[in-house]
C-alpha cells in the first residue's frame, strides 16, 4: 500500500486534468436537460477512448522517453501535425477552463470585478503558481483535491435520491437524434469526455518527470494499475456528475445558464439540494479547487508540450531555447483574448470540446500507431484484445467524426 501511494502522481494528474468541464458543465447539463438518457454515451465514450490514454505510462516505461519523441520518431510530419493541433485547440481550452473557475470563484468569494477580470486574475495566479512550485506542487496539491470532490460528490448522489421535486410536464425532453441542437451538444459532450485525447501526451510527460524523482523505478504492472485508478474514478465521478443533474433538475423547468457566475451558483445548488443548505461553503470550495486545480494542470502542459516539441523540430535554431514560462506567457495572452471575444460560458465549453472532438481520431490513430511499433517491446505492447478494442475505438471515432462533418456541411 506504501508503494502504491508512492507511486499516485502521474494518473492522478490526468484526473486532475480531467476532472473539470467535461464533468462540473458537461455531465451535469447533460444529466439536467435529457436525465438519464445519455448516461449509455457517457460509459460507452469512456470505455472507447480507454486503450489510448494509456499509451503514455506504456510507452514512458518501454522507453524512458516521452510521446512527443515518439511522434519524431515516428516522422516529423507527425510532430509538426500534433503541434499544430495543439496551437489550434490550446487557446480556446484554457478560455473555457478559465471562465468556469471564474464563475466559481465569484459565487464562492462575490468581488465588484466582472467574469473576464476574474478570470485573469486567476491566470495571472496560475502563472505565479507554477513558476514557484510546478510539478512537485501539482503531485501534492491534486490528491487532496480529487479525494474531497469523489467524497462530496457520491454523498450529494446518495442523497439526491430522496429528494422531492415539482415536475413541470413540458420540461421532460428526452435526446432526439433528429434534433440539430441536440446533436451539437452530443458532439461537445463526446469531445471531452472523459477528456481530450492530446492529455495522453501530457501523461507522458508528467510520467517520465515523476519517474525521474523515483529511486525505484515502478513496472508496467504498477503504472498501469496507477493509471487505471485515475481513469475509471474519473469515468465514476462524470457518472455521478450526471446523475445529480438528472436527479435535481431534469424536469423541473429550470435551465443551466450560459453564464458562469449563474452556472457556478446553480452547480452548488445541486449539492445543497441534496445535503442541506450547510454545506454551500464546503461545496463551492472543493468544486472550485477542483477547477482550479484543472487550470494548473493543464497550464503545466501546454507550455511543456511547446517546449518539448519545439525543442526536437528545430534542434538548431534560437526557438528550441525557448522557456517554459514564455511559452506559458504565450498560453495566457491567447486565453485572454479569447475571453474578450466571447464572454458566454456555454459558447466557450462548445468550442473547446467540439474541436478535442474533431481532432480525436487523429491523435487517437497516431497513439495506436506509436504504441504498436516493432521497435516497442511486447511487455510493454497492449494485449491483443485492447489492440482490437483500440480499432474499434479508432473507427467509431472517425465514422462519428466524418458524419458530424458531412452533417454540418449539408444539413
Amino acid at each position: 500500500m506504501r508503494r502504491f501511494f508512492q507511486l499516485l502522481g502521474p494518473g492522478l494528474l490526468y484526473a486532475g486534468a480531467a476532472i473539470g468541464v467535461s464533468h462540473l458543465v458537461q455531465s451535469t447539463r447533460a444529466g439536467a436537460e435529457f436525465g438519464f438518457d445519455l448516461m449509455w454515451v457517457l460509459l460507452a465514450t469512456n470505455l472507447l477512448k480507454f486503450p489510448f490514454f494509456e499509451v503514455g505510462s506504456r510507452y514512458v516505461l518501454a522507453t524512458n522517453q516521452n510521446l512527443i519523441h515518439a511522434y519524431k520518431k515516428e516522422g516529423s510530419w507527425v510532430l509538426w501535425l500534433f503541434l499544430i493541433l495543439t496551437i489550434v485547440t490550446m487557446f480556446p481550452v484554457m478560455a473555457a477552463l478559465t471562465i468556469v473557475t471564474a464563475g466559481l470563484s465569484k459565487s464562492l468569494i462575490p468581488t465588484s470585478l466582472d467574469i473576464v477580470q476574474t478570470s485573469i486574475v486567476i491566470l495571472l495566479v496560475t502563472m505565479v503558481v507554477l513558476i514557484i512550485g510546478r510539478y512537485k506542487l501539482l503531485d501534492q496539491m491534486i490528491k487532496l483535491v480529487i479525494l474531497v470532490l469523489t467524497l462530496t460528490t457520491i454523498i450529494a448522489v446518495v442523497a439526491a435520491f430522496g429528494v422531492e421535486r415539482e415536475m413541470v410536464e413540458t420540461s421532460l425532453q428526452h435526446f432526439d437524434w433528429m434534433n440539430k441542437t441536440h446533436i451539437l451538444f452530443l458532439i461537445a459532450f463526446i469531445g471531452w469526455m472523459p477528456a481530450p485525447i492530446d492529455i495522453v501526451v501530457w501523461g507522458s510527460l508528467w510520467a517520465q518527470s515523476k519517474n525521474d524523482h523515483m529511486k525505484e523505478k515502478p513496472t508496467i504492472r504498477e503504472a498501469l494499475i496507477e493509471f487505471r485508478v485515475g481513469f475509471f474514478g474519473t469515468m465514476i465521478i462524470a457518472a455521478a456528475f450526471l446523475a445529480l443533474g438528472a436527479l435535481i433538475m431534469y424536469g423541473t423547468g429550470e435551465d443551466l445558464s450560459p453564464s458562469g457566475v449563474v452556472f457556478a451558483d446553480q452547480l452548488i445548488r445541486l449539492y445543497t439540494e441534496s445535503i442541506g443548505e450547510w454545506a454551500y461553503p464546503v461545496i463551492a470550495l472543493a468544486a472550485f479547487t477542483t477547477m482550479f486545480s484543472t487550470i494548473i494542470t493543464v497550464a503545466d502542459a501546454y507550455p511543456r508540450t511547446l517546449r518539448e516539441a519545439i525543442r526536437l523540430l528545430f534542434p538548431k535554431s534560437p526557438t528550441r531555447r525557448l522557456s517554459y514560462t514564455l511559452w506559458m506567457a504565450v498560453l495566457m495572452a491567447g486565453a485572454i483574448f479569447i475571453l474578450n471575444q466571447a464572454k458566454s460560458m456555454h459558447v466557450l465549453v462548445d468550442l473547446a470540446t467540439t474541436l478535442s472532438f474533431i481532432t480525436a481520431p487523429v491523435l487517437a490513430y497516431l497513439n495506436y500507431r506509436v504504441i504498436t511499433n516493432k521497435d516497442i517491446s511486447t511487455q510493454y505492447q497492449p494485449a491483443r484484445y485492447l489492440k482490437i478494442w483500440s480499432v474499434i475505438g479508432i473507427v467509431f471515432l472517425t465514422v462519428f467524426t466524418l458524419f458530424y462533418i458531412a452533417w454540418i456541411i449539408f444539413a
